[in-house]
């Protein structure tokens, strides 16, 4: 049988599909996700935010030490400057101000992912440095997109769709003058890296070096509590008929009593 001729009357009957399957891959990638969020979190902010007394910057990569850091957007006003970190995630989300990860949960699969706080304290002190400006003057938002649930309490900037812009909105107390305000966006327009795919390929490589480097440092087969998600951790029974024995209990008890047996 001659392959090449049957290959070549399937590409001819099928070559249709090929875009269809390339654009189903992209709009599964993390990458279009990302896009997308920030595409809802800017019509947001353009739609119900002052132009006058709101100024949107978006996507600033600037120049850190041990390479480069990106801010989905930036927020400036007299009322501060606002650092928003958008997530467009679905699922349960779970997570503590001051967890070093998060668990998202869709069915029965979990995924860790890095706290968003502790990952936008990095870009505000990175920004705050830059621009030379007092902490409480900088503000940090955290925003989810998409189909996820919060099954844990958060704190007051970690929000979801609109309500970063309710956030925003109730910071009514002027921290800036308008001639301090126009200063700040020309210091952002000097002292970022030009938009660029070679400044977004750099960044991403950079990210993911240091990714790679996290994981290779953590215990991959963390115990999650199954309950809350939180970290499980090893306590020893003082008191009953099981004293001195070791169990695993949930780390954010008392609010989840969560335990579970060693294995033997």
């Amino acid at each position: 049988m001659d392959f090449s001729t049957l290959f070549s009357q399937l590409f001819s009957s099928f070559w249709w599909a090929i875009p269809l399957l390339v654009l189903a891959a992209l709009f599964k990638s993390a990458w279009f996700k990302g896009f997308i969020g920030e595409v809802m979190v800017n019509m947001a902010a353009r739609l119900f935010l002052n132009k006058n007394d709101y100024h949107l910057i978006k996507n600033v990569t600037i120049p850190t030490e041990d390479g480069t850091t990106q801010i989905d957007h930036i927020i400036v006003s007299r009322f501060g400057v606002f650092v928003v970190e958008t997530k467009n995630m679905k699922g349960w989300i779970f997570g503590g101000e001051h967890q070093k990860q998060w668990t998202q949960q869709i069915f029965k699969s979990k995924h860790r992912f890095q706290n968003p706080l502790h990952q936008n304290y990095k870009h505000t002190k990175t920004l705050e440095s830059a621009l030379g400006l007092p902490h409480e003057k900088m503000i940090s938002v955290v925003v989810f997109v998409g189909d996820s649930t919060f099954k844990t309490e958060m704190p007051a900037n970690v929000t979801q769709g609109g309500g970063y812009i309710r956030f925003i909105k109730s910071h009514t107390k002027i921290l800036l003058t308008e001639s301090e305000v126009q200063q700040i966006i020309g210091q952002i327009a000097d002292g970022r890296l030009k938009p660029s795919i070679k400044t977004h390929i750099e960044h991403a490589r950079h990210v993911k070096e240091i990714v790679a480097n996290k994981e290779a440092v953590q215990k991959l087969d963390a115990k999650l509590c199954p309950k809350c998600g939180s970290d499980m951790v090893l306590r020893t029974s003082k008191k009953g008929p099981e004293a001195g024995n070791q169990f695993w209990g949930c780390s954010a008890f008392p609010k989840c009593r969560t335990i579970a047996a060693m294995e033997s």
